[in-house]
């Protein structure tokens, strides 16, 4: 029996409209969508973006939904990526073709590196999907651009002190989940006299967004600030 293909599939930022006519054709048909989620009671927001597709097939299909928690424990981490892979693997060794659906974009911070290096080492073939990140995502509602001639942009996943040491050198931060350290990312900020400006954007796309001015000062989960300073300060 032929083995089945593991696809990993960006599904954007929240907007359903915003997923990639690829993606869109390929969650009409695949058999079986694997949806991790944070924590045993919550519904993962993924599978929220693409259920307007699903809503929309006459077919029988499965969904996957392993706990991938939030944790720190790298040990435990494993444990759960690999539990994932070999339920994802069963059903490759099946025939049956698995999509794994992450926010953004599988090859920016998504948890499918991860699957994928595991189902990789035991010979599955592996495709990826593009899709949008959250930060251009978040730079186009906002109405900015991230990046002109040759300025340099920075992602920054978590704000730690290796944040001051490369300050100087980039022209645009996308400071990723703000809301987890917004404090010290402040201070940090405060310390670099060039001119900037500062724009924030909560829940992108999705019918509560929010942009303002400014730094993250809640805790809502989806956060993402965007500096930008004055190059011809330079």
């Amino acid at each position: 029996m032929k083995r089945g293909k593991f696809f990993g599939i960006g599904v954007g930022p929240g907007d359903t409209e915003l997923l990639t006519i690829k993606a869109a054709k390929l969650l009409k048909k695949i058999n079986v969508i694997c949806s991790p989620r944070s924590a045993e009671s919550k519904r993962s927001l993924a599978l929220s973006i693409i259920q307007p597709i699903l809503d929309g097939r006459n077919d029988v299909y499965e969904i996957l939904d392993p706990l991938f928690p939030m944790i720190e424990d790298k040990l435990a981490l494993n444990t759960y990526w690999d539990q994932a892979a070999e339920i994802i693997a069963e059903k490759l060794v099946k025939g049956k073709d698995v999509g794994f659906i992450t926010l953004g974009d599988p090859t920016v911070y998504s948890t499918f590196s991860y699957v994928a290096k595991r189902l990789k080492d035991l010979d599955f073939e592996i495709e990826v999907i593009p899709g949008i990140t959250s930060f251009t995502g978040c730079a186009a509602a906002a109405g900015i651009s991230l990046a002109e001639k040759d300025e340099i942009v920075v992602i920054v996943p978590k704000v730690d002190d290796r944040l001051s040491r490369i300050l100087e050198y980039g022209d645009t931060f996308i400071i990723m989940k703000t809301s987890r350290h917004s404090e010290i990312l402040e201070e940090i900020i405060s310390k670099d006299k060039r001119d900037k400006s500062i724009i924030s954007v909560q829940n992108c796309s999705m019918d509560d967004e929010n942009i303002f001015e400014g730094f993250s000062k809640d805790k809502k989960y989806l956060s993402t600030t965007i500096i930008k300073f004055d190059n011809m300060d330079k």
